[in-house]
């Protein structure tokens, strides 16, 4: 590894990322994805989704900084109503929750928020440490690949997605099913034929992403969320005298953070529900290193030292394999496919070679923006928890009404509109049936890319399958894939998929 050949590109994305803009959009993801951590039912998720429309007028760079810097942000605003209100404005942050709450009930929610943050602060600079240093090698074996290594390894992501993530297998290996068969939805490239229009002239081009990504988790989750009483009226905030831990607090959370930030970073790697995976993952390690484990639940610093640096190591390694392989590893990360997509950037090995300002400026701006965090999540706390009071009949209707404008704004047609509406409806009474959304979506960013790669390698093996097989690297996902879905019999890996729904819920 030539460490100076990293240094010297360092330099290059922090020259880009201190630029006035970059600086100011980087400051605007990482503001909204604070406040969208901090209100509960909203998401990372649905916020990229509603603002991918707004990046249509952006250049590349800032547009994918400010959509990184909402996701990594969203994940440190999520503790912050987990601590002082017991409410999760992350999935990942449910396990915060458990001792963190009961902390703050102690009178000592200060000690708790500002642990949660310097853990999310020094796992979140390792994380990025890490996609410096290993981003490089990973693209330079990427270019190794042909069309029939591609091919296998979105096969594994799609069969590691799947088994790696919470629910029902069935029901995932379905949406991933309709995602799939959405993708190819349109003109065939090589026949010009129109597959699956149905006579409707708007779809011979496919089905938009965006309005796919608004619906499902726009629409989708806000419907969802409108059905259930706001839970914060009734919610006594624990108050915050002093942030300050104590040395004791501090000696504590040392080794937890330590060890929450390398599981995050093996999980965020791993397609799937990366960042729930290592919280939990985090906790229960933290509770059998325990000397004395009944502490755990009753306000140990420990439970939320450990999960949170889990959590946030795992949402910043997860672009490693989005930025050199170009495969995403979850929901967000598909968002963020279909970003460089539309801002015409193919994603993989080649965007290091051909746009090193975009992918070393992104990697700088993760340092800034994991300052910014600090800056913003522990002064500013009492403003994130005035938040929780903006009535939910208000807030929602608003974002659904800002969701139809950045539809219709796509192809300044009323037909996006009404797919996102229709994509909306589905995703949710898909969510009621116990279906998640984030396997669809990357179905849909997958499959037209495995049909390319597919055709791509049976043209150049003329028609024999056996390309898939006799190449070694190809060969290696295969089988790992199918060892993946060998683990789905075994009863232990079972009874995981069971307790990560019921954290879900």
């Amino acid at each position: 590894m030539d460490l100076s050949a990293v240094f010297s590109n360092l330099i290059l994305g922090f020259t880009v990322a201190m630029s006035a803009q970059n600086l100011m959009y980087c400051f605007i993801g990482c503001l909204l994805g604070t406040l969208i951590g901090v209100l509960p039912g909203i998401g990372p998720v649905a916020t990229i989704a509603m603002l991918l429309p707004i990046t249509f007028n952006l250049p590349p760079i800032p547009a994918l900084i400010m959509l990184a810097g909402i996701y990594y942000g969203a994940s440190y605003g999520g503790s912050t109503t987990a601590i002082l209100v017991n409410l999760p404005g992350e999935s990942s942050s449910v396990v915060t929750c458990i001792d963190g709450y009961q902390m703050g009930r102690q009178g000592r929610a200060g000690p708790a928020l500002a642990i949660a943050a310097l853990g999310s602060f020094f796992a979140g600079c390792v994380g990025t440490v890490l996609i410096a240093l290993f981003g490089p090698p990973l693209a330079e074996l990427a270019f190794e690949f042909g069309a029939a290594e591609y091919f296998s390894m979105m096969v594994l992501g799609l069969i590691a997605a799947v088994v790696l993530a919470s629910g029902s297998l069935i029901k995932a290996i379905g949406m991933i099913v309709i995602g799939l068969l959405g993708g190819i939805v349109g003109t065939d490239v090589n026949s010009g034929i129109a597959r699956y229009s149905f006579g409707v002239s708007e779809l011979s081009d496919g089905i938009g992403f965006v309005s796919v990504a608004m619906g499902m988790f726009g629409f989708g989750e806000i419907i969802s969320n409108l059905g259930q009483t706001s839970e914060t009226k009734n919610v006594e905030v624990s108050k915050v005298t002093s942030l300050m831990p104590s040395w004791e607090d501090v000696k504590a959370s040392i080794g937890p953070i330590m060890r929450g930030t390398a599981l995050g970073t093996v999980f965020g790697i791993l397609p799937g529900s990366h960042t729930v995976i290592a919280s939990f993952s985090s906790y229960t390690l933290e509770k059998k290193l325990a000397k004395d484990p009944t502490r755990f639940g009753k306000g140990a610093i420990e439970g939320v030292a450990g999960p949170e640096s889990a959590n946030n190591a795992s949402a910043q390694t997860c672009f490693i394999p989005l930025l050199t392989l170009g495969i995403p590893t979850g929901a967000v990360m598909a968002l963020m496919v279909g970003a460089m997509t539309i801002q015409g950037i193919a994603p993989g090995p080649q965007v290091m070679t051909q746009k090193p300002d975009l992918f070393w400026g992104m990697i700088a701006s993760m340092w800034i923006g994991n300052l910014m965090l600090v800056i913003l999540n522990l002064p500013l706390i009492g403003m994130w928890v005035q938040f929780l009071k903006i009535p939910y009949r208000v807030l929602y209707p608003s974002i659904l009404l800002f969701i139809a404008i950045g539809a219709y704004s796509i192809n300044n047609s009323p037909f996006e509109v009404y797919m996102a509406a229709l994509f909306g409806f589905f995703g949710y009474y898909a969510s009621k049936w116990g279906c998640e959304a984030a396997p669809l979506i990357l179905g849909f960013v997958l499959g037209p890319l495995m049909e390319e790669n597919l055709r791509r390698a049976m043209l150049i093996s003329r028609g024999d399958p056996s390309v898939f097989f006799t190449r070694p690297i190809s060969l290696g996902m295969l089988l790992v894939s199918f060892a993946l879905l060998l683990m789905v019999v075994l009863p232990q890996f079972q009874k995981k998929r069971e307790i990560l729904e019921v954290a879900d819920d």
